[in-house]
């Protein structure tokens, strides 16, 4: 396990239930024009944890994988905020994010739920949260979070206290 650097934080997560409530704490974070990187393996629980994310966010209807159709955009009753749930896996390069009208999401003000990151790096605004989920076990999950930027190192830090209580 790596030292973490400062700013950094992690968890190790013991169940699928508690991989969707780390999750829902990071979305009740979430504001307008935020981009959040789910990277991991193959069943590593980003969809578990997007699926959290949306639900602390307070998405209309849950959050699923948007594999096929790459972008959902989602909504809530409490204002016109977006969160667009992106899942990059079929995608080949950074180039590809032109067909699904990347740039207009990051320009629209929505906040951005980003699957498969790594796919389309070089798109990604410089900052942002990378959120890394690791199959530690059959149940057991690390989540490691690295935020590069002002925004992104206070919103971590709401999250540890908001997650630890201290």
């Amino acid at each position: 396990m790596p030292i973490l650097k400062e700013g950094e934080l992690d968890f190790i997560s013991t169940s699928a239930e508690q991989t969707q409530r780390l999750g829902a704490r990071l979305g009740a974070l979430l504001q307008p024009g935020d981009v959040v990187c789910l990277s991991g393996e193959m069943g590593a629980g980003k969809t578990v944890f997007a699926s959290g994310v949306g639900a602390g966010w307070g998405a209309r209807e849950p959050m699923a994988s948007p594999t096929y159709t790459i972008v959902h955009e989602h909504r809530r009753d409490t204002d016109s905020n977006r969160l667009a749930h992106l899942d990059c896996y079929r995608l080949n390069s950074a180039e590809d994010v032109e067909s699904i009208g990347f740039d207009d999401l990051l320009e629209g003000g929505a906040a951005l739920l980003i699957e498969w990151p790594e796919k389309i790096e070089g798109a990604l605004p410089v900052e942002r949260l990378w959120v890394r989920l690791r199959t530690v076990s059959e149940v057991h999950r690390s989540v490691h979070f690295t935020p590069v930027g002002e925004r992104y190192v206070q919103m971590v830090e709401q999250y540890r206290q908001s997650v630890t209580g201290a």
